[in-house]
């Protein structure tokens, strides 16, 4: 099987006739059309996937199927048709030939004007004895099936972004997530500032966006979605409290900065910007109108806490009370996790005996104290640069996370995390080692030791694979690295090729602590939708709760993409991804191991309880049979790669389309940094006294 990258350059604007005052502004959209047979015998092209809009100077890969057409369609913003191209896959192939040349070709588009294209075809070989040989041939094994229903050839090729989603919390069918308020807004339940006045982040629900402090949220009376008329809530609050009281919304004109009651935010405009209720003077937007609960005179905030009284005395009373525990201020113990989302948590170390030493001044550092040379890394999370302190010549990773974005996808918490699984990371050889941390008004800075072996996505990709003895080894020490973490009740979350590196020995180190979680012990677990498209588990997809099981998981998709060279499940979009995580099984090679096939059926097996590594002990397996992880754990075992490195500095392992890039931290809107709250930082910097050692 050959696969074709097409990558598209420019258009060609001279045939192409625009009114005088519109802006030449082209974009490519791109369509897959396969010949189908109807009922009539007759051969129709049928377009089976979405349109793809592709930008400029990049690609987009098909397989070339017998009668597959490729239709290249030219806009111009916002979304003006200008012309087409319609070509069958096999004669792009043709114009570049088989040999894996570049072929730079103008295509003729209809009505008039070419297109600029570079064409490539890429075999995928197969046959023979040597395994090798056969990496890129493994889809074309199982193609049958898979084809039918999968576009992609899942190799190795690019990247893949880690995703998180917003842990959404439900409250009388509201469907709560952190919002981060740019302008001002106040809190529908208590209407004081949500943002500029406090603190903390606020809530919005997804549905109605209602808008309410992180406190307020479960205080909240009216039901979701709202129209309140017939529903459930209404009928409950008529019921009981004779509460139906609808607003006599009407239109209304402002003639000074009003805020509405129900999503926080200003009414915009001129004039009519509103609606106002007659009786209780309740101002909304057009849009929130129907929204907003029947409860027209109503004080949501009094009325809440008389209800939460009369509850708490009634559940006293069916208590059985120790002595004493009925008077003054001991009566009510609150629940442990009361508030969990307003504070972050950081570990208190305890000490034996008397006080505490008088604690060593350490030097506190700032950005700039090092000079920035490449971009090692980037991502939804920022940027990874090489940095090198100055003078000296030693070699720090410098992660720059820019703080809006923090609070914007509300990672703060997250980003503590990562800090304090990053410390603990000293008491162990194979997770990456934190040296300090430090803010400027604009971003925070983790600084960790620099490992310029690079990353295993990059290596696999000059490679195609790793020999089977290479991939054990690499397996074992990410196996030693993260049950260090399990037996402390972190799980990772986030692991794949692209956060596992090697040192100048050629020992693994992983990386990259932003999605990780503690205190997942006993019956505790975690529930964030999160982690990489290809490597997510089953039952993260699912929306069950989970624990360490998913990094067994993620590990066994890794060590199938360390052995094959491929992802074990591909699709043409993370729908169609999901899908085959659910429910296809992967493909392996004949020339697999038994041990290596045995292990790999355990690890992607789909019941987490039943799950290498939840079930068993990974290290006890028979394909790990030939490693000592105890003198694997001293790192007395030679690595079986050792990659090439120049100088201490060097960053030739690095993907060249991250150190190409221009080294500059990305600068943070000045109405943003105004309103970024400093204080919710407060305790993110330190150092570790090694710093100066190193």
């Amino acid at each position: 099987m050959v696969f074709l990258r097409v990558r598209v350059l420019q258009v060609d604007s001279k045939e192409i006739e625009l009114p005088g005052s519109v802006l030449f502004d082209p974009f490519v959209a791109v369509n897959v059309k396969e010949s189908v047979k109807d009922a009539n015998g007759q051969t129709q092209l049928r377009q089976k996937r979405k349109t793809a809009f592709v930008e400029w100077n990049k690609c987009f890969d098909s397989h070339l199927y017998d009668g597959r057409v490729i239709q290249v369609i030219v806009y111009n913003r916002p979304e003006s048709y200008l012309a087409e191209a319609n070509y069958k896959v096999n004669e792009l192939a043709a114009m570049c030939g088989m040999d894996g040349r570049i072929e730079t070709k103008w295509l003729d588009l209809m009505p008039y004007g070419r297109l600029q294209v570079q064409l490539r075809c890429f075999p995928e070989e197969g046959g023979g004895g040597d395994p090798m040989n056969s990496v890129r041939s493994t889809v074309s094994h199982h193609n049958s099936d898979m084809d039918k229903k999968d576009d992609t050839t899942g190799l190795l090729t690019k990247r893949r972004v880690a995703i998180r989603k917003a842990k959404v919390h439900e409250h009388r069918g509201h469907k709560f997530t952190p919002h981060y308020f740019r302008t001002p807004a106040y809190c529908s339940y208590c209407n004081e500032f949500i943002w500029g006045l406090v603190g903390t982040q606020g809530y919005r629900c997804m549905e109605c966006e209602l808008s309410v402090h992180k406190r307020c949220f479960n205080q909240v009376l009216g039901k979701c979605p709202g129209t309140g008329v017939n529903s459930t809530e209404t009928k409950k609050l008529k019921e009981r409290f004779n509460i139906n009281m609808p607003h006599r919304f009407k239109v209304n004109n402002y003639k000074s900065p009003t805020f509405c009651d129900h999503c926080g935010t200003m009414l915009y405009g001129l004039f009519r910007q509103g609606v106002k209720c007659e009786v209780c003077n309740v101002n909304v937007h057009h849009k929130c109108k129907n929204n907003v609960p029947n409860l027209c005179g109503v004080n949501q905030r009094l009325l809440s806490e008389a209800l939460s009284s009369i509850e708490i005395t009634k559940s006293m009373k069916d208590k059985k009370l120790p002595p004493g525990a009925g008077n003054g201020k001991h009566g009510y113990v609150p629940d442990d996790d009361e508030d969990l989302d307003e504070a972050v948590y950081e570990p208190l170390w305890t000490t034996d005996g008397g006080p505490p030493d008088r604690p060593v001044a350490v030097q506190k550092y700032s950005i700039d104290d090092f000079m920035l040379q490449k971009v090692l890394g980037k991502g939804s999370f920022g940027k990874v640069m090489l940095a090198e302190q100055k003078g000296t010549k030693k070699y720090f990773a410098i992660k720059a996370l820019k703080k809006e974005v923090v609070l914007e996808d509300d990672d703060i918490e997250c980003t503590m995390v990562e800090r304090h699984v990053l410390g603990l990371a000293w008491a162990h050889p194979f997770l990456t080692h934190l040296y300090c941390t430090f803010q400027s008004k604009e971003h925070l800075f983790f600084v960790m030791e620099y490992l310029n072996g690079g990353d295993l996505m990059f290596h696999i990709q000059s490679s195609l694979r790793f020999e089977e003895k290479r991939a054990r080894f690499y397996a074992a020490e990410i196996i030693c690295g993260l049950q260090f973490l399990h037996k402390r009740g972190i799980i990772y979350r986030d692991l794949k090729l692209d956060n596992v590196l090697l040192d100048r020995d050629g020992h693994i180190k992983i990386a990259d602590f932003g999605m990780c979680k503690q205190n997942i012990t006993g019956e505790t677990k975690a529930s964030t939708f999160c982690g990489t498209p290809d490597y997510i588990a089953p039952e993260i997809l699912k929306g069950q709760k989970y624990a360490a099981s998913v990094d067994w998981w993620s590990f066994g998709v890794l060590l199938y993409e360390m052995l094959i060279g491929q992802s074990p499940f591909h699709g043409e979009d993370e729908d169609q991804l999901f899908d085959c995580i659910l429910h296809d099984a992967p493909h392996f090679p004949r020339w697999l191991t038994k041990d290596a096939h045995s292990c790999l059926i355990q690890l992607l097996e789909r019941t987490p309880e039943v799950r290498l590594g939840v079930k068993g002990d990974v290290r006890a397996h028979q394909f790990f049979k030939s490693i000592d992880f105890e003198k694997l754990e001293r790192r007395e075992l030679p690595p079986p790669f050792k990659p090439k490195i120049k100088s201490d500095g060097d960053a030739s392992n690095f993907d060249p389309e991250f150190t190409m890039e221009k080294v500059a931290l990305s600068p943070t809107d000045t109405s943003m940094l105004s309103s970024i709250n400093q204080r919710q930082f407060r305790g993110f910097s330190f150092t570790n006294p090694t710093m100066a050692e190193k």
